[in-house]
């Protein structure tokens, strides 16, 4: 396999990938091209690397990784510090009537749930902040959708995807956090029908980590990534009306799309303030 990843930046110290929907950060099975960190050693050949944000399975986006000890525990430190800012865009469904809005609810396990990881707000749970900021509303015939870009206040479990869920705007694709848990059932299972791919619209869930920011070794660090094919797909065949006209008179559609969602150059460095 030539192409393990796309590349979006690396040096002696740090590598930054564009991980790709549907690919899991950890192994589960023996194939060495199952999981990213699989492939980052075969990159690698065999040099130390260590994952310091992880995303979900189904998730894209922006993954830095540490070739060393020493910048696994710089980073790692700032990232629990939450002085790494992560940036994430989704399509949701439904029209959210917010421009920008918080939410804030407690996250814990759902044990109403038959699913094992699945957690879902709860009084007695672990505090979550989620900000997010209108960027489009999509409108087909049958159905509306919004894209929003969001920033985690928080680094719970799916925290995103369970706030946007409880909001009553689930991510499109979702096999979880959707309207029906048992797509995620089949799923791990191997036994979606193509009735069941159907109602998901989308062959992953459309949530991707488009930018991560911080300041380190005095220099700000910006490393971004657009989303796959996919995903932009969507976003082009849904754009109403409305919102183009909204939108033409500030740029033309391929150049609004550039503009809120991230597109080389990805990586920026400057002094930092």
């Amino acid at each position: 396999m030539e192409n393990l990843f796309d590349i979006i930046y690396e040096d002696a110290e740090l590598l930054v990938i564009n991980k790709p929907a549907g690919l899991v950060c950890h192994p589960t099975k023996g194939d060495i091209y199952s999981s990213l960190i699989s492939r980052v050693r075969l990159h690698l050949k065999g040099a130390p690397a260590h994952l310091l944000n992880r995303l979900d399975r189904e998730t894209s986006g922006v993954v830095l990784v540490a070739k060393n000890r020493s910048v696994a525990g710089e980073l790692g430190k700032a990232l629990e510090n939450r002085s790494i800012d992560k940036e994430y865009h989704a399509i949701v469904h439904g029209r959210v009537p917010e421009k920008q809005d918080v939410i804030e609810a407690p996250l814990g396990k759902d044990e109403r749930s038959p699913v094992a990881i699945k957690d879902w707000v709860r009084p007695d749970g672990a505090p979550a902040r989620t900000e997010f900021w209108v960027e489009r509303i999509l409108v087909r015939s049958d159905a509306e959708f919004t894209l929003l870009r969001i920033v985690p206040r928080t680094g719970r479990k799916h925290q995103i995807r369970i706030h946007l869920a409880y909001r009553g705007h689930p991510i499109v694709g979702d096999k979880l956090y959707g309207k029906d848990e048992n797509l995620y059932l089949d799923f791990v299972k191997g036994r979606l029908t193509h009735a069941q791919w159907r109602t998901l619209l989308l062959p992953h869930h459309a949530l991707h980590a488009s930018k991560v920011e911080f300041s380190w070794r005095n220099a700000a660090r910006i490393f971004s990534a657009p989303p796959e094919r996919w995903f932009l797909d969507f976003v082009r065949a849904n754009e109403g009306k409305v919102q183009r006209d909204e939108f033409r008179s500030r740029r033309r559609e391929e150049a609004d799309l550039a503009q809120n969602l991230p597109h080389p150059p990805p990586h920026k460095l400057a002094p930092s303030r």
